[in-house]
């Protein structure tokens, strides 16, 4: 133990760069144990008494030696040496390193700096030291930097900052770099702080050096006389040098900013060209294309690049590295160049995927277009087949034809086939020979269109056809049955007037009025189909609509599915036959009934699809406009695909016999085609079925105020309940009348028992079978006529021009048609401005006569 003071412990070592001398020595140490042990022997020899006194003193004066050693050490004026301090390595390393160091206390004081801390904060010897935030003290250039080393100083954390010290007197500055970190670990060692300062001049010079040789490499790329461009893999523009962008009329400082991506510089399909490259990992490959660049404006330039780009050992590509060589000048220049030019332009613009390949089908080149479609389909880039772009099924049909062509055969029919992908696509290929002097490598030359797009609109106009096709059968054979059916009812309401309830007869006549009440909602919903029924258009709140029909929908659908209706908000009005409509939303929710055995839920959404929301939908057929969507979806077993286009014809079903007419989606779609609306499935086995309707948004301010053709006597809304029941729940009425009607039928069978109950009825009956017969009748006739009932569609003249005829000899002539086809089926015949009644067949009596009765009532 050594004894120092204060001043010695905040000593600067920089005036101690050799090593302190070992203080203490063992021979003192040896020399003051001798001399107590020699005292103990000399007290030996004297007595125990004599002896007694000295041993006290000697003692006390230990005792008194030991307390001042225990306060001085306490009170730091002696200390326990560490032999490490005094290792003279340890000692010249710190004393002798090239960068400055320097350690403060908590105070800030320095207790301890070598001599480059020194020379490189300027003190003039050890007296003269200062800690860094005095050295630099009123310099704003390094002012922030060391406030923030000092802060870090003081939460005991490392920090590094890099400043220039300007020099005086205008010679040059100097860069230093400062750090500061924690003595040590422990908890004492962490609040003394390791300050370190590096002159780092030269290596600044030297990057500042590489720097503006860097510049100029740089500036010498952008004004090359050629043009230059990276891309990194996403596709983007990483580098485009001063040329280049010249050349294509950007700004440089905006290319620079990002955003560009290849396929923007790039006409038509060739940035495919350069992205179809086969990747080989760890290998660098060049090469070349000739394509058209995309200027801003527009415009296109012919370039040929040469296109360098480098995978890595995992085959993922690098950036690329591609010199641009414009080509536009040989255009001028050089016929032969000019002329190369167009053929690439072409072979690379064509629309249609063009390679030539081996006896193998191989790639040998291809174009732009062949490129994309590889990208599109999914391929591999490293197959190089052609036979991989066709699906394997139809692949044998291809390899047929590259075989006939590398035969030599110079008609080779051109085979279509499905394409490989996730997706159902097809192509056409059209395969000729190569001349095999000119080439041995290439056997044919295959250019393939793709003929996806078009196949889906032969399949959708093929289904339209079958659909129009099988709508005019319906719509014929309705006609033909409403013929009869009116010829049933109006002989059974005679039978019923002529037997009274009581007659044993009397129920087998009302079950034939049953099952002809029957057939006649059969035969409109045909009509429905068909879109030849009567409708009577409303201006209608959907939202409204839906509400009422809400505890129908619970009843038909039962306690197992839930039932949920989302209305949007602010729909808007459409303009439906409330009843038709009401029809469609019943029969879809039965159909969701039916496809939820078990229980599931029944979801109807409303909301309004603008033109630009319908464009985006891109639905077939359905052009862009405003619209109502209306959405019947369920969680039920699905449409399977195979049948999902056979939903809407008509007697289609997958119901069980007896169970489903197979009318039901059928007279969905035809009441909202005829509505000018459109609908679309969309279904997964096990997944639910989705109905989407689009209704057209009506417009109340397009509306022309024309006079319209009289109500309808007998309105369709029969459809939905049985017509002769409703007429027999009215109360009786006053049915009888007088005057005289020209009844004009060419069924004989009909016309005799329609006059037949009109003459029961107390009106007289002049029968005619056609127009022409009845314009004779007319002329014949003395009294007048009173009333013209006639049929739409009949031999020589029809009746539309029979109405035309009669009202040019008489204005005031009242008319009635009546038919098996829709009122909308013949309007268009009409002139217009005619006033006309109009009844739909099949017709009871009570409902004929009461037609002609309200009729007779009007006003001339």
């Amino acid at each position: 133990m050594t004894a120092e003071t204060d001043h010695d412990l905040t000593r600067e070592p920089v005036a101690a760069h050799e090593p302190a001398p070992r203080s203490g020595s063992i021979a003192l140490v040896l020399l003051v144990a001798a001399g107590l042990v020699a005292v103990a022997v000399g007290l030996m020899t004297l007595g125990r008494a004599q002896a007694q006194p000295y041993i006290l003193g000697i003692l006390a004066v230990l005792a008194m030696v030991g307390l001042f050693n225990l306060f001085a050490f306490a009170a730091g004026i002696i200390r326990f040496v560490d032999r490490n301090l005094d290792d003279p390595v340890m000692g010249r390393i710190a004393d002798h390193a090239f960068d400055g160091l320097a350690v403060t206390d908590p105070r800030g004081h320095v207790v301890y700096s070598n001599a480059a801390y020194l020379t490189l904060t300027g003190a003039a010897g050890p007296q003269d030291v200062r800690p860094v935030e005095r050295v630099f003290i009123g310099n704003p250039d390094v002012s922030e930097a060391v406030f923030r080393l000092l802060k870090a100083a003081r939460e005991g954390k490392r920090q590094q900052e890099e400043v220039r010290i300007s020099g005086h007197d205008g010679s040059q500055g100097r860069w230093l770099r400062m750090r500061v970190r924690p003595l040590g670990t422990g908890k004492r060692e962490t609040r003394y702080a390791v300050w370190s300062i590096a002159d780092i001049t030269r290596d600044r010079e030297r990057q500042e050096d590489v720097f503006q040789e860097l510049q100029h490499a740089i500036e010498y790329l952008d004004h090359a006389p050629c043009g230059f461009f990276s891309v990194n893999p996403a596709g983007e523009l990483a580098y485009v040098n001063a040329t280049l962008a010249n050349w294509l009329d950007y700004d440089l400082a905006e290319i620079g900013s990002g955003g560009l991506k290849l396929t923007d510089i790039v006409s038509g399909d060739g940035a495919s060209l350069l992205t179809a490259i086969v990747a080989v990992p760890g290998e660098v490959k060049t090469e070349v294309f000739d394509i058209d660049l995309r200027m801003r404006t527009g415009k296109t330039m012919p370039v040929r690049l040469y296109h360098k780009l480098a995978f890595g050992a995992d085959g993922a590509p690098g950036p690329s590295r591609t010199l641009v060589i414009s080509r536009a000048r040989d255009e001028r220049s050089d016929p032969d160049r000019a002329a190369e030019v167009r053929f690439m332009r072409f072979f690379d613009h064509t629309p249609m995927a063009i390679a030539t390949v081996d006896r193998g089908g191989n790639v040998v080149r291809a174009n732009a277009r062949y490129a994309k479609l590889g990208q599109a389909l999914g391929l591999d880039s490293a197959s190089k087949s052609i036979f991989r772009a066709v699906n394997s099924r139809d692949r044998h049909l291809l390899i047929a034809a590259i075989n006939q062509a590398a035969e030599g055969q110079a008609d080779v029919a051109p085979v279509e086939v499905a394409l490989e992908g996730t997706r159902e696509r097809w192509g056409q290929f059209f395969v000729t020979p190569v001349d095999a002097a000119e080439n041995d490598a290439e056997a044919a030359i295959v250019h393939m269109l793709e003929t996806t797009e078009r196949r889906a609109l032969e399949n959708q106009i093929n289904q339209s056809q079958k659909m129009e096709t099988v709508g005019q059968l319906a719509g014929g054979i309705a006609h033909d049955f409403n013929n009869v059916l009116s010829a049933i009812m109006m002989a059974n309401d005679f039978l019923l007037n002529a037997h009274k309830p009581t007659d044993p007869s009397f129920q087998d006549i009302m079950q034939i009025k049953q099952n002809a009440t029957r057939a006649a909602t059969l035969v409109r919903q045909l009509l429905a189909f068909s879109r030849r029924q009567t409708l009577r258009p409303q201006v209608l709140d959907l939202g409204d609509a839906l509400s009422d029909l809400a505890m129908l929908l619970r009843r038909l659908i039962g306690e197992k599915v839930k039932h949920e209706t989302i209305h949007g908000r602010d729909l808007w009005p459409v303009k439906v036959d409330v009843s038709q409509f009401e029809q469609v939303i019943v029969n879809l929710a039965v159909n969701a009934r039916d496809a939820m055995p078990d229980g599931g839920k029944l979801i109807i959404r409303t909301a309004n699809v603008t033109t630009e929301e319908a464009a985006r939908l891109a639905c077939k057929g359905m052009p862009a406009a405003d619209y109502v969507r209306i959405e019947v979806a369920d969680t039920g077993t699905g449409i399977p695909a195979d049948i999902r286009d056979k939903i809407f014809e008509p007697f289609f079903s997958t119901k069980e016999v007896g169970k489903g007419t197979g009318l039901g989606l059928s007279t969905v779609y035809g009441i909202v085609k005829q509505t000018g609306g459109f609908i679309y499935v969309d279904s997964e086995p096990g997944q639910g079925t989705s109905f989407q309707i689009f209704l057209p948004r009506h417009h109340a301010e397009a509306e022309v105020q024309v006079e319209q053709p009289a109500p309808v006597v007998g309105a369709s809304n029969g459809a939905a309940k049985d017509a002769g029941s409703a007429a027999d729940a009215k109360p009786r009425t006053d049915l009888t009348g007088q005057g005289t009607i020209l009844l004009v039928e060419d069924e004989e069978g009909l016309r005799a028992l329609n006059a037949r109950g009109l003459r029961s009825r107390g009106y007289t009956v002049v029968e005619a079978e056609n127009g022409v017969e009845a314009l004779e009748v007319l002329e014949e006739q003395s009294g007048g006529i009173d009333l013209v009932v006639s049929d739409v569609v009949m031999p020589e003249m029809d009746g539309p021009t029979l109405l035309k005829a009669m009202r040019e000899k008489n204005p005031d002539i009242k008319f009635i048609f009546v038919s098996g086809y829709a009122e909308d089926a013949f309007e268009k015949s009409l002139p217009e401005g005619q006033q006309f009644d109009f009844l739909p067949k099949p017709f009871t009596l009570s409902q004929l006569v009461a037609a002609v009765k309200e009729t007779m009532a009007k006003a001339g």
